[in-house]
């Protein structure tokens, strides 16, 4: 393969929103997490609410720290490393990009400082409200960024005037029904995401015998939110497939390895995709399976990639074995759920140490869904960077070296390695460290000094200068 500025800026842009996606879709889903904590510690008045919350709260705040430096880097790659494509699609990216600012990040800011220092000088019910507001600016981050690549994936209410694409038509951008889809799959990837996380964090303290009052909730509530929400979620994958097989079938026959049209077509599970050969190696599929997933009938013809010229085919690989792997987590996940929820509702989970350890293993599957997800996503929409009418190859800044695009990648590839791996490895240790027992800082005081004692940072920091390392 020869390295290009080309090839190197998309994998720049590839390395950076790997670590990006990975803090956003944890953090919104710990922001849902905390918000409900909140709710019920409002309602019943249990401590452990409250102590699970502080717990979260601080794992929430270092995650938010990371997903947004992240994402600050990210986006100066449209300037530096995608001029041409801020140029020629700023008249609707921009736009949609404030409406992030001004809606997600407003909410998040203004509130996230009441979760910190609010405690004690606000009422519980206004405490709460804040909960909710973090939260909906979560939510309305990830919403606001899927409009923008929905748009990028199916682009819709605009016209080309003097070279760039200018909307006439926001509702139909902001409510394209593509949006509608592949939004609530994020969302529901991000709650997912924190529900696992929590029950592998009970299971862990329930195998350590640790916190078991904590432990029991995280685990049962983790368990029973993913036993709802995956089959919802492969509900909206499902959807997400027909968008992908009505608008980009270039993608969707490289997702299925599938070169030459068939009908009815079968459905490859296993194989090894030769795009020099335009076939599969190894290969191991169903008939008329793949009709059936389709389009929901036994008799479909389904399209091949030999029916595109070369220049409009995806690569194969990637997409490939990323959306298979998705699917396994998925179904691995599922599994863990409804088997655990059974369990718990015998209250039989706790006794079965192999189900609790492979809950606990189990945490960065939703992770490596998300990053799999993505991946088939956007390498299946190569080559185009506006699907259909910009291609990727014209998106890039203009004489852009190979040098100058390989040491901004090293720098990038060593920063983050660095701050990252700290930032993962200091959420382990509050994990680890465990929820806070002390009941003095348990109760509000509505005389407390105006301080950080007591508040979420000064654990953050009692918890860095601990010696006690994994």
């Amino acid at each position: 393969m020869t390295w290009t500025a080309l090839f190197l800026s998309r994998l720049q842009f590839a390395f950076t929103i790997s670590y990006h996606i990975i803090f956003p879709s944890f953090s919104i889903g710990v922001a849902a997490w905390l918000a409900f904590l909140e709710g019920l510690r409002l309602r019943t008045g249990r401590a452990v609410y409250r102590r699970l919350f502080d717990l979260w709260l601080k794992v929430f705040g270092v995650a938010f720290g990371m997903g947004v430096v992240s994402g600050i880097a990210m986006a100066f790659q449209f300037g530096t490393n995608w001029s041409r494509l801020s140029t020629v699609s700023g008249p609707i990216q921009g736009p949609l990009l404030a409406y992030e600012s001004f809606t997600a990040f407003a909410l998040e800011a203004s509130f996230f400082g009441v979760l910190l220092f609010g405690r004690p000088r606000v009422s519980p019910r206004m405490y709460f409200f804040s909960t909710v507001m973090v939260a909906l600016g979560t939510t309305f981050s990830a919403f606001w960024i899927m409009v923008n690549n929905s748009w990028m994936q199916a682009p819709l209410g605009y016209v080309v005037r003097h070279g760039a694409f200018v909307p006439v038509d926001w509702s139909a951008i902001i409510l394209s029904p593509v949006v509608w889809v592949r939004f609530p799959h994020m969302l529901l990837a991000s709650f997912i995401t924190g529900a696992t996380c929590a029950a592998a964090t009970g299971a862990w303290y329930v195998l350590r015998n640790r916190f078991a009052e904590e432990a029991t909730v995280m685990l049962r509530m983790g368990l029973f939110l993913a036993a709802v929400l995956l089959p919802v979620q492969i509900f909206f994958g499902h959807l997400n497939g027909d968008y992908v097989h009505d608008r980009q079938p270039a993608k969707f026959a490289a997702i299925e390895a599938r070169w030459h049209d068939e009908q009815p077509a079968a459905e490859v599970l296993l194989a090894v995709p030769d795009s020099a050969a335009e076939t599969n190696r190894y290969e191991l599929k169903v008939p008329v399976l793949g009709s059936l997933i389709a389009s929901m009938t036994l008799d479909s013809k389904e399209v091949g990639l030999t029916s595109f010229p070369k220049s409009e085919r995806p690569p194969v690989a990637i997409p490939f074995f990323a959306f298979r792997i998705m699917v396994g987590c998925g179904i691995i996940l599922l599994a863990l759920a409804w088997v655990g929820s059974a369990l718990a509702l015998k209250h039989r989970l706790q006794r079965s140490r192999l189900l609790l350890r492979a809950i606990f293993v189990a945490f960065p599957l939703p992770f490596v869904a998300t990053l799999t997800g993505w991946f088939t996503a956007e390498v299946g929409r190569q080559p185009w960077v506006v699907y259909g009418v910009l291609r990727t190859a014209d998106a890039s800044t203009p004489d852009l070296t190979v040098a100058d695009v390989l040491s901004s990648l090293l720098l990038f590839g060593c920063i983050y390695t660095v701050i990252f791996g700290f930032g993962t490895l200091f959420i382990f240790r509050l994990l680890r460290t465990g929820p806070s027992a002390d009941e003095s800082v348990l109760a509000p005081n509505p005389k407390r000094p105006l301080a950080i004692s007591g508040s979420p940072l000064l654990e953050i920091a009692t918890v860095t200068q601990s010696r006690e390392w994994p």
